[in-house]
């Protein structure tokens, strides 16, 4: 880890400290952890180096013994890529591959992108969590027209699950915004088009969204389910929750009808951009709100079998000024050395940055338990 000086700290005193030793106890179960073991949590990594500060800390203590991060850098800024068709970025998704690749570009890779038309799936890569990334010269790698499978106004929200069994990455995302689709590789760059694996016609009537999915290993003996999806659906009251499904293969999936969590659930207008989490022997969902009912990222408590709904309140507080501006999304998290990491979409929405937040631990001399 790169010590930072106290000068680069943010400053918030009202805080709860955890030690580092509780705090690396978290498990994610996506992705690799950053230092290649898996069961872990997708690695998070830097780019862009910024110094953190006061108005940009984030820091409220996350319920259910998570750890509580805090604003470290800005990793990535439209304004500072060579492929910036919009002016925006979005939906960042971290891989440890240098121990699963054969000669990859880097450590880690960063997979994100554009919403709005074009779109496009794109990759940075990095040797460091603390970074520099270097975007790949030849981006987007999946772009809203691959003939003879589809063309669309555009492609976004790249999630990226570790095959371990197969020795592949398989990327989900979305294009147009009621389709997620199914790409698979053998070397996190050039993919291979899959399938179709959701649609607005495999929900319930009236559905208009089904987009921004996440694909989690997580066991389901009951349903004969190895792994789940997360995704936001919209409706005709445009009203965004979210919804959940489940599959034995990763590539043919049956969904609940009913959403895993409501945005009246949480007293929001939209709810979206879900992460799977587990820790203590259970299983819980971070999400965001819409920046007019708070923009902070929320936690839900599921279970292992998704039966519960215990919502634990605010997960991530996010910030009032730069690079937040009282929005937070989309977070994909990892662990390196023990210190928990969270890499997000931080700003308005279509007007923001890919950010990362440590541990505030980190920030604190406090001794190893």
């Amino acid at each position: 880890m790169t010590q930072h000086d106290a000068h680069d700290r943010p400053q918030n005193p009202g805080r709860r400290i955890f030690l580092r030793a509780a705090a690396a106890t978290a498990a994610v179960t996506s992705g690799v952890i950053a230092t290649g073991a898996t069961a872990g949590g997708a690695s998070a990594a830097t780019a862009g180096a910024q110094a953190a500060t006061p108005a940009a800390a984030a820091a409220a203590a996350a319920p259910g013994g998570f750890p509580d991060y805090r604003y470290l850098k800005t990793l990535l800024t439209p304004s500072q890529l060579k492929y910036n068709p919009t002016g925006e970025i979005i939906f960042p998704c971290i891989r440890g591959v240098y121990d699963k690749l054969a000669n990859p570009l880097g450590r880690y890779y960063l997979y994100y992108g554009p919403h709005d038309a074009p779109g496009g799936i794109c990759l940075a890569y990095g040797d460091s969590l603390e970074g520099p990334f270097t975007e790949y010269t030849a981006n987007p790698i999946v772009s809203n027209n691959w003939q003879p499978h589809y063309k669309v106004s555009h492609v976004a929200s790249p999630h990226v699950l570790w095959r371990a069994d197969l020795k592949e990455l398989w990327l989900y995302f979305h294009g147009e915004n009621g389709t997620t689709r199914l790409a698979r590789s053998k070397d996190g760059i050039t993919f291979t088009y899959d399938k179709v694996v959701l649609t607005t016609a495999m929900m319930p009537a009236g559905s208009t969204e089904t987009s921004y999915a996440r694909v989690f290993a997580h066991e389901l003996p009951s349903r004969g389910a190895h792994y789940v999806m997360l995704f936001m659906l919209n409706n005709q009251s445009n009203h965004r929750d979210i919804a959940w499904g489940w599959s034995a293969d990763g590539r043919n999936w049956t969904f609940s009808q009913t959403p895993l969590v409501r945005h009246s659930d949480v007293g929001a207008n939209n709810v979206g951009g879900p992460h799977l989490l587990s820790r203590d022997g259970s299983t819980y969902v971070v999400y965001n709100t819409d920046k007019e009912h708070g923009g902070n990222m929320l936690i839900t408590e599921v279970g292992n079998d998704f039966g519960r709904r215990n919502h634990l309140g605010v997960f991530y507080d996010s910030a009032n000024g730069a690079p937040d501006n009282g929005r937070s999304a989309a977070p994909s998290f990892g662990t390196d050395k023990g210190v928990p990491y969270m890499v997000y979409e931080a700003g308005e929405r279509l007007q923001g940055a890919i950010a990362v937040a440590r541990d505030e631990v980190e920030f604190d001399s406090v001794s190893d338990a």
